[in-house]
This record gives structure tokens, C-alpha cells and sequence, in this order.
């Protein structure tokens, strides 16, 4: 059985983060033991391009949630639009980020699953990812595995990966996600 990888494509004004390319790359290393395909996942206005992009590091393909209320990173719709398109993931990896950090927590919360935060290193163990991060200040490290929940949910620490080459001859199909957003009370 084919498993799906997703990697959320941090972004800001239109510009992906670095760090986002990076976690793309972690993607396609893992994605060949577990027969997975890597989905690179961008959420706002006008973001196509940016998943066309990130099939040019790599991914397999890219989806896309378009909507005007999506143009500001807001954590709230931003985590419900992308816990819809993970529900059923294997793994999600999001670049670290102030953003990502509190995006990838309100999924998790969202999909009843665990989180594994700031990894630095990603290993296939049967049909699971087992990940790598320092813990104690960075003194000693931890190799975490889920197995029970679905999906695996981690943040992948800045510079801790090689980033790609971008490769313009690769390509892929670009899906749209449905958009349903939840009326939020501000008041």
C-alpha cells in the first residue's frame, strides 16, 4: 500500500521559506522506504506557484487551498483547512517556524495524533518514521516513533537537512483543495 507523505510549504508575501524546500528533500529521502509519494501542500491566495516550485525540489505533486479569507497566515483557518487535506496522511512534515510550530500543534490537536517537534534526523522502521530530535537543551537525543496514530506529525529543525536543486525538467499534477472555512467568533 502506497503511503502519503505531505509537507507543508511555509511561506510569507509569496516567498516559501528556505526551510520549506529542506523538508521537501527529507520527504523524497524517507518516501522511497516507505513506497510513499511526497504531496507539497501551500495554503493562501494566488499560491500556485509555489506548489510548481516545490515539485521542482522534488515533490511528487502538489495541492493547493486558494482562498481570499486563506491570503494572511491566520493560525485558526490555516489549521483547519490543513487538518481536512491531512486527515488521511501517513506523515506531515512542516519546516520549523514561528508559524509552523503553532500550525502543526493546533493539527495535531485537530487529528487526535501526536507531534514530534524540531527533528533533526529521519529513519524508516518498518512502516513507520522514526525521528531524531535533541532534547535537554540539546544534550542528549531522542529517537521517537508513532505507530498507533496517523498521521506522523513533524517539524523539521532549519538546516538540519540539505536542501534540493531545484530541477525545472520535474514535474507533477497540481490538485485544488476544497475550502470550508469555520465562521469565527471575534467577539
Amino acid at each position: 500500500m502506497t503511503q502519503k507523505i505531505l509537507v507543508y510549504i511555509d511561506h510569507f508575501q509569496g516567498n516559501a521559506i528556505p526551510a520549506s524546500w529542506e523538508a521537501v528533500g527529507a520527504a523524497k529521502t524517507i518516501a522511497g522506504s516507505l513506497d510513499a509519494s511526497v504531496t507539497a501542500v501551500v495554503i493562501g491566495q494566488g499560491v500556485e506557484a509555489l506548489a510548481n516550485e516545490a515539485i521542482t525540489y522534488g515533490a511528487d505533486g502538489g495541492m493547493v487551498a486558494d482562498h481570499a479569507e486563506l491570503a494572511e497566515f491566520r493560525p485558526e483557518p490555516y489549521a483547519d483547512t490543513l487538518s481536512k487535506i491531512a486527515a488521511d496522511a501517513d506523515v506531515l512534515l512542516f519546516p520549523t517556524s514561528g508559524r509552523t510550530r503553532e500550525l502543526a500543534a493546533m493539527v495535531a490537536v485537530d487529528l487526535d495524533t501526536g507531534i514530534s517537534p524540531d527533528v533533526i534526523a529521519l529513519e524508516v522502521e518498518a512502516d513507520a518514521v522514526l525521528a531524531t530530535r535533541p532534547i535537554y537543551a540539546g544534550k542528549l537525543l531522542s529517537k521517537v516513533i508513532t505507530r498507533e496514530r496517523r498521521p506522523q506529525i513533524m517539524t523539521l529543525r532549519s538546516r538540519a537537512f540539505p536542501k534540493p536543486e531545484p530541477d525545472a525538467s520535474l514535474s507533477g499534477d497540481i490538485t485544488t483543495a476544497e475550502v470550508e472555512l469555520q465562521q469565527i467568533n471575534t467577539n
